[in-house]
């Protein structure tokens, strides 16, 4: 499997920081061309693209191995020892990239059509890469989505609420805070509300968490401010405008309370086969954005206690079997497919 750490190491060491994927997208474009797939490039901003590739001319695939060329910032640099690589995007997801690559050539040399690889920009950021793939027309039947899974497949993956929560008040002196209203103080107020609150529970996905990322207000310490905001993330366990529906009856309806959506989606629920280890993750991915690309799965190696880590890695061992992992997960879809 020397070609496949090989091929790792040169996805890590091409910087590829959401935003900035050109480079490693025309390196992988040029690797599978030479490899004898057919490859089309979807442009989705001006020096990033999407990649899809085909070992054959088939119209429909019926399975898609997709992940995201896109890392976490910051960049840094490839090394490995006896057991593991390590480096920028290590599992989260080029080890997953150069393991679905190298299945998928495994599969087109024993002939197995059906199968189209799709690597997708954007997704630490917004899945604008997955949004743009569904004008692929490709509409295959099933979508195995790479993400550090320890190599076990996904039952599912929590959905996500995020949004902006700004408070109002009147500006005082400090010193006489009765001819003011604090903001600030409104806020906290409403934040332990949403601390408190039980925001759902799944016998698949566990519980609903909240965090609430950045805090931001007032001017000065010896002003009472009039304005204040937090932004919070809502993993979710089953459909949003639940969720949606708990925050606005715990605003009520002070005029000086408000909110303002990001993003969201539901919780997302994956297929599994017989014969493979099963896990929940409450990680977001590509998944509720890939529209058009039929049933999901959900597996990788490696793990998300590495992701987006300083020491970011992936065993060799495990990349060995992902390989294996892929190859079978293609077999038994194919097979259910007809």
């Amino acid at each position: 499997m020397k070609s496949l750490f090989n091929l790792v190491r040169q996805l890590i060491d091409i910087p590829s920081v959401t935003g900035e994927e050109g480079l490693v997208g025309r390196f992988i474009a040029d690797h599978l061309e030479k490899a004898g797939f057919l490859t089309t490039l979807q442009e989705v901003e001006k020096d990033r693209f999407n990649i899809c590739a085909r070992a054959h001319e088939e119209p429909v695939p019926q399975v898609v191995l997709c992940t995201h060329l896109d890392t976490v910032p910051p960049f840094y640099q490839s090394s490995e020892d006896e057991l593991s690589i390590y480096g920028r995007g290590a599992c989260d997801a080029k080890g997953i990239m150069a393991a679905m690559i190298v299945a998928a050539q495994r599969l087109k040399t024993e002939c197995l059509g059906g199968v189209a690889l799709l690597f997708v920009v954007g997704e630490e950021l917004d899945s604008i890469g997955a949004k743009s793939a569904n004008r692929l027309g490709i509409g295959s039947r099933y979508v195995v989505v790479g993400e550090p899974t320890n190599n076990e497949l996904a039952v599912g993956h929590k959905g996500s609420f995020k949004f902006v929560l700004r408070a109002k008040g009147k500006s005082a002196h400090s010193a006489y805070p009765e001819f003011g209203d604090s903001a600030v103080e409104r806020l906290m107020n409403t934040l332990n509300r949403i601390r408190s609150e039980d925001w759902g529970k799944s016998d698949v996905l566990g519980s609903a968490t909240v965090n609430i990322g950045t805090l931001a207000g007032g001017v000065a310490a010896n002003v009472v401010p009039a304005e204040a905001e937090a932004r919070i993330f809502v993993r979710v366990v089953g459909e949003v405008s639940v969720v949606q529906s708990k925050l606005e009856r715990l605003l009520g309806d002070d005029p000086n309370l408000g909110y303002e959506v990001i993003s969201q989606n539901d919780a997302v629920f994956c297929k599994t086969l017989p014969g493979f280890e099963t896990v929940s993750v409450s990680f977001g991915t590509d998944i509720p954005s890939l529209e058009d690309f039929g049933e999901p799965l959900l597996i990788g190696p490696g793990s998300i206690e590495d992701a987006h880590t300083d020491h970011e890695k992936i065993g060799k061992k495990e990349l060995r079997e992902s390989v294996e992992i892929y190859c079978r997960v293609v077999e038994t879809l194919l097979r259910a497919s007809g």
